[in-house]
């Protein structure tokens, strides 16, 4: 559904942005089944705190997305992308970019939102039970989704795989590189936001 260049999408479906929002709510259910089959106090409240986040936080993705759809007039992830060959979003919807960007740390419970998974109170959240594969599978899945919230602020607010300038040495470049470079810097967001806001003990 990720259009990561002009054409280069396996399913290019008129209602991309609702697939994903619909598959990105789907976590909420393996985070929930993962606390409950746990067994503990601490897995369960951790899951319940995860899961009451992640739906309140969608809500607000929501409000977000169809700001832009109403700008664009349409679903398709390649479209939105195409609509921002003049400027991207990110300038005209910036109040929407910074709400977007603040949902999104929210929504993959990354720091200052790791109260599912804060040490001080939890131990670790819902995963406190698990270890060795199950252990890295939580963490697998969770830096899944921060690459996921990246290509999605990539493809609402930066303009996709389009160059910074669309002029002489940039449009030279794919437009995979550039959609890869704007992916790595909403990981690095997500990295500088943890090691900005760290979690004191009491």
């Amino acid at each position: 559904v990720i259009p990561f260049d002009e054409g280069v999408v396996i399913a290019d479906i008129n209602v991309g942005i609702l697939y994903l929002f619909a598959v990105s709510s789907l976590s909420v259910y393996g985070i929930i089944t993962s606390g409950w089959s746990s067994n503990s106090k601490y897995p369960f409240l951790g899951a319940l705190r995860s899961a009451a986040q992640m739906v309140s936080y969608e809500v607000s993705i929501g409000f977000i997305i169809v700001t832009v759809v109403v700008c664009v007039g349409s679903f398709n992830l390649t479209e939105i992308v195409l609509a921002q060959k003049g400027v991207w979003f990110a300038i005209p919807l910036f109040p929407m970019f910074i709400m977007f960007a603040i949902s999104a740390l929210a929504e993959t419970n990354r720091h200052p939102f790791d109260l599912p998974e804060a040490e001080a109170e939890l131990v670790s959240g819902y995963n406190v039970e698990y270890s060795a594969m199950g252990f890295a599978l939580f963490f697998l899945g969770e830096y899944a989704n921060m690459l996921l919230m990246s290509s999605l602020t990539a493809i609402l607010f930066l303009g996709g795989w389009l160059p910074i300038f669309n002029c002489f040495p940039f449009n030279l470049l794919p437009g995979s590189f550039w959609f890869s470079i704007k992916i790595c810097l909403g990981v690095v967001f997500f990295i500088v936001m943890r090691a900005l806001l760290p979690r004191y003990r009491r």
